[in-house]
């Protein structure tokens, strides 16, 4: 189960809370990856990858709603 913001709205240490409750998910998903026979570079360009892809995502659909 992932851990929700300590309180709602913005306050000053919610990123550092966000990446707290995302790490114990995100090491499994990358030991699963590494058990399987990917590297850790090549986990982490993937990422990156996945992550500007869904930035892109994220604009075309502000796009499309505005």
């Amino acid at each position: 189960m992932i851990k929700p913001p300590r309180r709602q709205g913005e306050y000053p240490d919610r990123e550092i809370d966000c990446q707290e409750a995302k790490e114990p998910g995100f090491q499994a998903i990358v030991d699963c990856m590494i058990e399987a026979g990917w590297t850790r570079g090549e986990i982490m360009r993937s990422l990156k990858l996945l992550i500007a892809a869904d930035n892109m995502t994220q604009k075309e659909n502000a796009k499309v709603e505005a």
